[in-house]
This record gives C-alpha cells, sequence and structure tokens, in this order.
C-alpha cells in the first residue's frame, strides 16, 4: 500500500540512506543487529563493506527480514562508487521499496566516498538522498585511537569519522566512569561541535534517534538554531594562523589541533559574486582538508535565503526560492552563518576572506 500511495502522490519519495562509520570494534556490527532483529516494521537494506578476505557472519543474516548486500572487495574508498551505484541501482529497481537503505562501512575507512556518491551519480540523486552519517564510537578505546600519531600525511581514521558525523553513538558507556565520559565528550566536542551525541551501551539506541534524522537535507540546515555556532566559538585550539600551509609544525602536539570546527556568524549582506568566488576557491585549494562545510547566507539585493551543504570539494547549494527554508522576513536580523569541520584550517584566514565578501 505504501506504493500505491507514493504513485498516487506522483513523485516518488526518495529512499533515506544513513552512513554508519566508526573503528573497527566499536559497535557498528551490533547496532546493526539490533536494526535486522529489532520490532521496528520498517523495511531495510543494508549494504556492508567488510575489509578481508571473510564477508560478514551469516548466522546474522539468515534471521533477518532485511536483505544484507554485501561488497567484498576490501577497502571502500577505491572501488566503492561503482560498486555501491551497481548495489543502490538494483535494490531502487525492486518492485518492493525499501524504507531506509543503511551502508556499513568498514572500520578502516574515511566515510566521504560513501558519502560524495549521493552526490555525484545522477541515478543515486534521483532515487535517494542522504540522511546521516552516523558514527559509532567505541569510549573504552576512542581516546588512544584520537592520540594514535600517524606518519607524515598517513590520515587518523578515528578522527576522520568523528570530523564527519552527524550523529555519534557515544558506545559502551558502562565500561567507562562518569569522569572518563564527561572527559571523553569533552574531546569529540572539540574535534566536531555541531554532531549530536547520544549514549548508548551495547548500540542499543532508538531508531527514531539514527533514521530519517535528514541531516543532509538543506531545509534542515535552514533551521540549525542558535546552537549552530556556539557562542564559546573557543579559539584555544586554533593554532595555525601564520602557517596553515606547512604542515610540519603539527606534528609534535597533539592531534586534536589538526583536526577541528570553525563557526563563522556575520551580520549584514554578502557579495553574491565574492562569495561564490571565495567559496570555489576554497573548495579547490583546501578541499581535502575539508571534511564538512555548512551554512546560510544572506545575499545582496535579494531576500531568499542561500543554504549550502558540502563534503569535501563538492557543495550542494538551494534557495528559498527552491522551496529550501523561508526567505529573509522583514525586520528579521539578517545573519550568515557558515561552519567548517576540517583539518588545519586556518580560522583567522576563513575569517577575514569571508567578512571580505561582506557589502
Amino acid at each position: 500500500p505504501r506504493g500505491m500511495k507514493r504513485a498516487a502522490m506522483g513523485e516518488p519519495e526518495k529512499v533515506k540512506c544513513s552512513i554508519i562509520t566508526g573503528f573497527l570494534g566499536a559497535g557498528k556490527t551490533t547496532l546493526i543487529n539490533h536494526i535486522l532483529t529489532g520490532d521496528h516494521g520498517l523495511h531495510i537494506a543494508i549494504i556492508e563493506n567488510e575489509f578481508g578476505e571473510v564477508g560478514i557472519d551469516d548466522a546474522l543474516v539468515m534471521e533477518t527480514k532485511e536483505e544484507v548486500f554485501e561488497m567484498n572487495n576490501g577497502c571502500v574508498c577505491c572501488t566503492v562508487r561503482g560498486d555501491l551505484i551497481r548495489i543502490i541501482s538494483k535494490l531502487l529497481k525492486r518492485k518492493k521499496k525499501f524504507d531506509h537503505i543503511l551502508i556499513e562501512t568498514t572500520g578502516l575507512a574515511d566515510p566521504a566516498p560513501v558519502a560524495q556518491t549521493f552526490y555525484v551519480d545522477e541515478d543515486v540523486k534521483a532515487g535517494c538522498v542522504l540522511d546521516a552519517i552516523i558514527t559509532v564510537v567505541d569510549c573504552k578505546h576512542i581516546m588512544q585511537h584520537l592520540d594514535e600519531k600517524k606518519p607524515e600525511g598517513v590520515v587518523n581514521e578515528a578522527l576522520q569519522q568523528v570530523a564527519f558525523a552527524d550523529r555519534m553513538l557515544v558506545n559502551k558507556v558502562d565500561l567507562v566512569s562518569k569522569e572518563e565520559l564527561s572527559g571523553i565528550k569533552q574531546r569529540l566536542r572539540k574535534v566536531n561541535r555541531y554532531a549530536d551525541m547520544v549514549e548508548t551501551e551495547k548500540s542499543k539506541i532508538d531508531l527514531k534517534k539514527i533514521l530519517g534524522i535528514g541531516a543532509f537535507n538543506l531545509t534542515r540546515v535552514v533551521e540549525i538554531d542558535e546552537n549552530f555556532i556556539p557562542k564559546d566559538d573557543a579559539h584555544s585550539h586554533d593554532s595555525h594562523d601564520s602557517h596553515d600551509h606547512d604542515h610540519d609544525h603539527h606534528h609534535d602536539h597533539k592531534h586534536d589541533d589538526a583536526v577541528s570546527s570553525v563557526g563563522i556568524t556575520a551580520e549584514g549582506n554578502v557579495n553574491m559574486e565574492m562569495v561564490n568566488y571565495w567559496l570555489s576557491n576554497l573548495l579547490q585549494t583546501k578541499g581535502e582538508d575539508l571534511y564538512r562545510s555548512k551554512g546560510i547566507l544572506s545575499i545582496d539585493g535579494s531576500n531568499d535565503k542561500y543554504v549550502f551543504q558540502g563534503v569535501h570539494m563538492l557543495l550542494d547549494m538551494a534557495t528559498s526560492a527552491e522551496g529550501v527554508g523561508k526567505p529573509w522576513q522583514p525586520g528579521e536580523k539578517r545573519v550568515n552563518k557558515l561552519c567548517f569541520i576540517g583539518k588545519n584550517l586556518d580560522r583567522a584566514a576563513l575569517e577575514k576572506d569571508f567578512r571580505a565578501c561582506l557589502v
């Protein structure tokens, strides 16, 4: 009946997709198990990507109503797009529509290539919408993963997974003390200030808290409340004002210096051409280090709100004229809000260059 209802409405509803990421052993498989066996009445497809020769545990799959598809080619980054696009296209052609598709990335992968699939492939874009990146964090071991010193040029995956998250499942809270938990949450907040955290034991969670949260929905970006950019936008971990091009400086101090969140709020209007040029240039030169970016812009000469959301070099922009949020209202304070999460971000330069676009 659900399919018929959609057909009657004309425009088929897009299938929501979520990416589940987290370090090896953080509890992703347990979470997927809960989803597979849970009594939630949803028809969910799970795309697994296991790192290594042995695929997913068959016992886990057999007892489920849901279906599990596997990309067993090891590393998700290299071959992921073709494989993922092929599987998603197949799922979309089925008669019985899925309510949700979950993509589980291996503990070694950077979620970006998976997220970018939803920006680059036309078929995937037409049938699916990226809902959120969910990162499962293992309380017991996360600190050592975050602090791990990596050789020059090697990515710290745990840091990257936290930086990319829209929602963090702070898992295994029963294995740490209250004080430890508080320290862990503070530390995660330092890397990613904008993701909601949900504390869990054995990855048990109400699915409403992780499915259908619309984190990549541009309309949601507009509704970002005042906490979008915290008032105490701390400058303490931004030590790269003068040497953002020289990465050798950062290997003596702790890793949290390298990955941080930068928030900018500025009242007034920006020049459309200048801000466009600035953003394109930023993505071209810094795209690799820029994990997530989102923002609301007030453009000079227009009452429409402009909203953008991006992963690395790929940026999606829309306006209230296209139905994303409401236009600026008479008497409403026109405030630009931007947020960037990434590696070696130069807060002072970002702020200065953005303010140069103000009229």
